[in-house]
């Protein structure tokens, strides 16, 4: 399916694309849980992506509040698969679930579904 594309675009992809689900995740986690709960997805998700959002600090909005940044700094990962990595490789955007990590899920959830996948 991505035989067109040099394995370190995919692996690059890959990282970029944990990223961005690990910051979505942490702001979901948010919504019900506060940063120092004892709950381990949520102490896993503080502890993974504090690094990023101190990095991101300089060019983060001071209006928005604590719980919305994980959110607003994985917009950037998210600009950097859709935009910036096609570009980068000459390609015009590519368009909705045609990043491969998220196209692998939605294949890997369409054969459990039972749905027909070519």
């Amino acid at each position: 399916m991505f035989e067109s594309f040099p394995i370190w675009l995919l692996a690059l992809d890959y990282i970029l694309g944990m990223v961005m689900w690990t910051l979505i995740g942490r702001f979901g986690m948010g919504i019900f849980l506060p940063e120092n709960s004892t709950f381990f997805f949520m102490r896993f998700f503080v502890r993974s992506t504090d690094p990023l959002i101190r990095l991101f600090k300089p060019i983060t909005p001071g209006f928005l509040i604590r719980p919305m940044v994980p959110l607003y700094v994985a917009w950037f990962f998210y600009m950097i698969r859709f935009y910036v990595m096609p570009w980068l490789l000459g390609y015009s955007i590519m368009g909705m679930l045609s990043f491969p990590l998220e196209s692998e899920f939605a294949h890997g959830v369409a054969e459990f579904i039972g749905f027909f996948v070519d």
